[in-house]
């Protein structure tokens, strides 16, 4: 089964402060919860043209995995944080991965491959 991702959109007050306890709380967040047991990984990313827009993209190896994230008593700690910071409710998405274990060639051009194959070995 391919991991299960969540991707959070969260957008701070314009304030200078609201931002950097928005953004202070999100790395102590990503530290705690990419220990998490079926945590493949919490990544929490600022956008380069809006300091003010941040999105986590949480990796699970299941849907179930979630539970562990839910049962960690940092939980607790973060909306009651977090959602004073905001200008606008969180955009949270949900995710299948698709796939990629098996090798699927769209493009048929082999010259095209034997490129690509060149640019990749290092």
């Amino acid at each position: 089964m391919a991991p299960y991702t969540l991707v959070v959109h969260l957008y701070a007050k314009d304030d200078a402060a609201a931002i950097r306890k928005l953004s202070d709380k999100l790395k102590e967040a990503s530290r705690v919860y990419s220990n998490d047991k079926e945590t493949l990984s919490w990544f929490v990313m600022q956008s380069e043209s809006d300091p003010r827009a941040f999105t986590i993209v949480e990796r699970y190896e299941h849907e179930s995995s979630q539970k562990y994230h839910l049962e960690n008593p940092y939980w607790q700690t973060f909306d009651k944080y977090v959602i004073p910071l905001l200008d606008k409710e969180m955009d949270l998405r949900r995710y299948n991965e698709l796939d990629t274990t098996e090798e699927i060639k769209v493009v048929t051009e082999e010259s095209v491959w034997d490129a690509v194959k060149k640019h990749q070995t290092y």
